[in-house]
């Protein structure tokens, strides 16, 4: 059939004919058929891309039915979008990169995922598929998701919960996402203007974490106990444990811990703040010092007294300043007045005597 003695026109109608068959065979049958096509095809697989692209589609189809996740990514890398000589569509290239990130990210392994969504976000902005736009910030999220960027990604899930393109119970789903991801960001101010977008959002009251949500965005302090049922419901590399041996969970919540302890206490020793956070001294120590350095949580430490000492932000102290800058200008201009005319500025005082 692709002997170079066989005219093109008529191979390439034979072997599409034959493509289409493979649908209607038995998936053990119909893989290995694909896999001796795809070797005999591949010394002039330039004469046959449009026929060795729906073989490799069938074939990522079946082993995706199989849940073999990797192979199925693999097998669709093959299909030669941006070097053959075919011009493939936008939403076609769109929607295969989009797959790969997808079965890829399935397959547990963002860095692949990631190395196609951004070659998928350069085709984006030319497509018109709304769907495939819904399908490219779905997987976006996904890899920040994976990647431990939960602020980014929880920003991503809670816009896609507002689209109502997609059905109720999915965005109910990016909601529920984005409301765990927030949970298990590292404590500051991005995450604290996003735990009081979703609080005040009254869809999270009906998500089974919305009671960590509430200590949380009211500062108050969350026991490990409370947090059995929530750990529960998250994902396999949400629960990853991270270079001190504690979960993303743990961590995200010993940061919230600390950060409501500074708004109760002036200053806490070391060994009152482990029993407050529940964790050794010298641990508390090291998250509260990371904190503070990174700017996001104001206070200093002193490890002769070992003594945290919180700053609180207050409003009161730059409001005056505000207002004894204002008294100040309006002082300057006063003078000003009283030196340009100073007959007018003499009558307007008596008059404000009288």
């Amino acid at each position: 059939m692709v002997n170079e003695n066989v005219s093109l026109v008529i191979s390439r109608q034979i072997l599409t004919d034959c493509c289409n068959h493979l649908a209607k065979l038995p998936d053990d049958i119909s893989k290995e058929v694909s896999h001796f096509t795809l070797d005999k095809v591949q010394p002039r697989v330039i004469s046959f891309e449009e026929q060795v692209a729906s073989v490799r589609q069938h074939l990522a189809e079946i082993y995706e039915r199989e849940q073999r996740w990797r192979d199925a990514a693999n097998v669709l890398v093959g299909i030669p979008l941006e070097t053959g000589q075919k011009q493939y569509s936008v939403d076609y290239k769109l929607e295969t990169y989009l797959k790969i990130a997808r079965l890829y990210l399935e397959d547990e392994d963002p860095v692949q995922a990631e190395a196609y969504i951004n070659r998928a976000s350069l085709l984006q902005a030319d497509s018109t598929n709304e769907q495939l736009h819904i399908h490219y910030k779905v997987c976006y999220a996904r890899v920040l998701d994976y990647r431990r960027k939960f602020i980014e990604a929880a920003q991503r899930y809670n816009e896609l919960s507002y689209r109502t393109i997609i059905a109720e119970e999915e965005r109910m789903q990016a909601l529920k996402h984005a409301l765990h991801c927030t949970i298990l960001a590292s404590a500051g101010q991005q995450r604290s203007r996003m735990l009081a977008t979703l609080f005040k959002d009254e869809r999270c009251q009906q998500l089974p974490a919305y009671g960590i949500l509430e200590k949380m965005y009211l500062d108050r302090i969350i026991r490990s106990y409370q947090l059995k049922e929530f750990a529960a419901t998250l994902q396999s590399h949400q629960l990853a444990t991270t270079a001190d041996g504690s979960t993303i969970l743990d961590r995200a919540v010993i940061e919230h811990n600390l950060l409501s302890a500074s708004k109760l206490y002036n200053n806490i020793t070391f060994e009152e703040l482990g029993s407050l956070l529940e964790i050794p001294p010298a641990k508390a120590e090291k998250i509260a010092s990371q904190m503070i350095s990174e700017g996001r949580m104001n206070g200093c430490i002193d490890q002769i007294d070992s003594i945290v000492h919180f700053e609180g932000r207050e409003t009161l102290p730059n409001w005056d300043k505000q207002i004894q800058s204002l008294c100040f200008q309006v002082n300057n201009i006063l003078e000003k007045i009283i030196q340009v005319a100073p007959d007018w500025a003499a009558h307007a005082m008596d008059a404000q005597m009288t």
